[in-house]
């Protein structure tokens, strides 16, 4: 059960309660202590699966080398255990590790996605909270309520306020959802967290232009940046430092100036005291290595894709629209403008974030690959560029009304594909959500989440080596805290930065 927040932009003299407080009502989540039902800790496990397969392909491409380099040159206090690099057993100082091992969980945009008045990414949770589970001797049952907690806070703010209508990135509801994982993890006083909450989003306010036109590696390094300072901010709260308040609701705060302005409404629905935190379970993974508004569309054209070649191939394609929601058509379609997103030359980042690329490429390869649906191997073909230059998104008022739904039998991220051949014949078809969705054709299970993590990691460690890592993760509710040092896939050859920075 859940209750609802009304949030508004309070004048400075009406002296706001701190328990009126959205930031409070935040830290009052995570000071509760119930502890997850089991398909909850169940579905904790899987993420935590998940990350490592994605983290593990992604180990030796550059922004992770670079953010590993960065981290290695920060050892731990003294008198603390560190946090893991990923791929490694190297320990360092937390907020380092969360550094490192986020870039690497983000850099392939392939683990879980919640969307609704906003984006994001709730695995970006779990680097930084598992980096301060191992630096400060948390064991695995905490680490599992932690996670579950932060979760439930990032899809509360994503549910309940859109930040991208302003331009601003997704990563604004990660800095407080790490907080107050942090504080349940640590179970720290409500005060400590609600100050860390405020301090969280405080900086990690930034614009949508990372994602936007000419995307680059910084794609990778926003919620690993978010994860980082979030881990800061527990640090000073703990310390007894304050934060700007009230950050929500203050009269020059976020809602203010930053998003819809001083006559601003919003309502976010949190557990009654009591609950316990169930809200992973609204979220999804990828089967595909894409933006999720496009999981459903590869899908859908894997079963276009031969239909297409019975007609006569890519060559007989006059034009093929898709009509889609208002988030996929502005975001990664032609509705945003964005000349790159037609462009062989335009970085992997660009091209994930382009709906006509990534449908081109799976029509023709009847799916989608991490490595080889992106350049160099694919952007700079004839045929893949003839064909998705045809391509084109609309906004259909009736999938954006969908994707808005609060049914989750009626929610949906997918859209309805016309295809004109130059003969003036059509095919059409259309797909509400992606196979791998839980209402999809072939819904994500234990296995599956398994079966990713073999796949993605078979041409980079032995087979002893993730059986190593799985025997942990799988028993991860049940981990003492010296063996949640072994949540790491080691790496026999570890690529190394080229040049070497300030550090």
């Amino acid at each position: 059960m859940t209750v609802d927040h009304k949030v508004r932009v309070h004048r400075s003299e009406e002296n706001l309660a701190r328990a009126d407080q959205l930031a409070w009502k935040i830290a009052e989540v995570a000071a509760d202590g119930v502890e997850p039902p089991a398909e909850v800790a169940d579905m904790v496990v899987n993420r935590l699966i998940d990350n490592a397969g994605v983290a593990t392909a992604s180990v030796n491409r550059g922004p992770v080398v670079a953010a590993r380099a960065q981290a290695l040159r920060h050892a731990a206090a003294q008198d603390r255990t560190g946090a893991v690099v990923f791929g490694t057993r190297e320990r360092v100082s937390p907020e380092w590790a969360a550094w490192a091992n986020g870039v690497a969980v983000r850099e392939l945009d392939y683990h879980d996605t919640f969307l609704a008045a906003d984006y994001s990414h709730p695995g970006d949770n779990i680097p930084p909270l598992l980096a301060v589970a191992q630096h400060t001797g948390a064991d695995g049952a905490a680490l599992t309520r932690a996670i579950a907690v932060a979760y439930e806070v990032q899809v509360a703010l994503v549910t309940g306020i859109c930040l991208h209508a302003h331009k601003i990135d997704h990563v604004a509801h990660l800095g407080p959802s790490v907080a107050a994982g942090i504080g349940a993890l640590l179970d720290l006083p409500t005060e400590v967290t609600y100050q860390a909450v405020q301090q969280a989003l405080h900086t990690t306010t930034a614009t949508r232009q990372s994602r936007k036109g000419e995307i680059s590696s910084w794609k990778a390094f926003a919620p690993a940046f978010a994860g980082k300072v979030a881990i800061e901010a527990v640090d000073r709260a703990m310390l007894g430092e304050g934060a700007p308040s009230p950050i929500y609701e203050g009269e020059d705060g976020v809602i203010a100036w930053m998003l819809d302005g001083p006559d601003a409404g919003y309502t976010v629905a949190l557990p009654v005291r009591g609950e316990a935190p169930q809200a992973i379970l609204q979220t999804y993974t990828k089967e595909h290595s894409a933006e999720y508004q496009s999981q459903a569309l590869i899908d859908l054209a894997r079963r276009l894709g031969p239909r297409i070649r019975e007609a006569g191939g890519p060559g007989q394609v006059r034009s093929i629209v898709i009509h889609t929601s208002h988030h996929t058509h502005y975001v990664i379609g032609s509705g945003s403008g964005d000349p790159q997103k037609y462009d062989p030359k335009a970085s992997r980042e660009t091209l994930d974030h382009s709906i006509p690329y990534i449908v081109a490429v799976a029509l023709l390869d009847g799916g989608f690959h991490h490595e080889r649906s992106y350049p160099p191997h694919r952007a700079a073909d004839d045929e893949l560029v003839g064909l998705w230059h045809a391509i084109s998104t609309v906004e259909d008022p009736e999938w954006t009304r969908r994707y808005h739904s609060h049914d989750p039998a009626e929610k949906a991220f997918g859209g309805r594909v016309e295809v004109t051949f130059t003969d003036g014949s059509t095919l059409t078809d259309e797909i509400a959500v992606a196979d791998a969705h839980p209402l999809g054709a072939r819904p994500f299970g234990r296995d599956a989440y398994v079966g990713k993590f073999r796949d993605l990691s078979r041409d980079v460690v032995d087979r002893v080596e993730q059986d190593r890592f799985l025997d942990h993760a799988l028993r991860l509710p049940e981990l003492s805290a010296a063996d949640l040092g072994e949540l790491t896939v080691v790496l026999p050859d570890l690529a190394v930065a080229s040049g070497r920075g300030v550090f």
